[in-house]
């Protein structure tokens, strides 16, 4: 299978009641070893600038505007991860994209609070992974819809309606989707 990386997994109707229900998840790496991505769309209640008051750094409310602190994943949810423009590297950025790098250091959470913030960003606590093959076994099983990313959809959309849609990006709507799949 091609790499997923920059691409967007969209969780199916099946996935009601669990922990990805209704999740949009950025891949930020897949290949032979397993996939690792950051849930975009679901906010954890707490303000960016919130989180940068309880870790003592410098506040903008200007430059984080409503920006929300949202759960990544299941994974290391004591751990911020920072989706961003790459108009800067910090420490411990990988570059994802042309439009999209992510950092896991401290150094970026400084920066949003001042004039170095970066044009687009995304702040998460914990990651989505998946071991050597369980991603494509997901695939196999219809648990997601896969969708090449975008600037627009990773960061301009609004975190309620990312999930239908990024669907609609596909050219139809989630809701025509049935709960139930089925293999021959």
């Amino acid at each position: 299978m091609d790499s997923l990386k920059d691409h967007l997994l969209i969780a199916m109707p099946s996935l009601d009641g669990s922990f990805f229900e209704r999740t949009v998840i950025y891949v930020c790496e897949h290949d032979e070893k397993g996939a690792m991505g950051i849930v975009i769309n679901r906010p954890i209640g707490l303000s960016v600038e919130g989180l940068l008051e309880q870790m003592g750094l410098d506040t903008d409310p200007n430059l984080t505007e409503d920006a929300q602190v949202l759960i990544g994943g299941p994974v290391l949810p004591e751990r911020g991860f920072v989706l961003h423009s790459p108009e800067k590297a910090w420490t411990n950025s990988e570059p994802v994209s042309d439009y999209c790098t992510l950092t896991t250091s401290k150094d970026i959470l400084t920066a949003i609070g001042t004039h170095e913030v970066p044009s687009h960003f995304k702040v998460a606590l914990g990651y989505s992974g998946w071991s050597k093959d369980q991603l494509e076994q997901e695939l196999v099983d219809n648990t997601w819809l896969t969708l090449k990313a975008s600037s627009e959809l990773v960061f301009d959309l609004d975190y309620e309606q990312l999930w239908t849609l990024a669907t609609k990006e596909l050219g139809f709507d989630i809701w025509q989707l049935s709960s139930q799949t089925g293999h021959c």
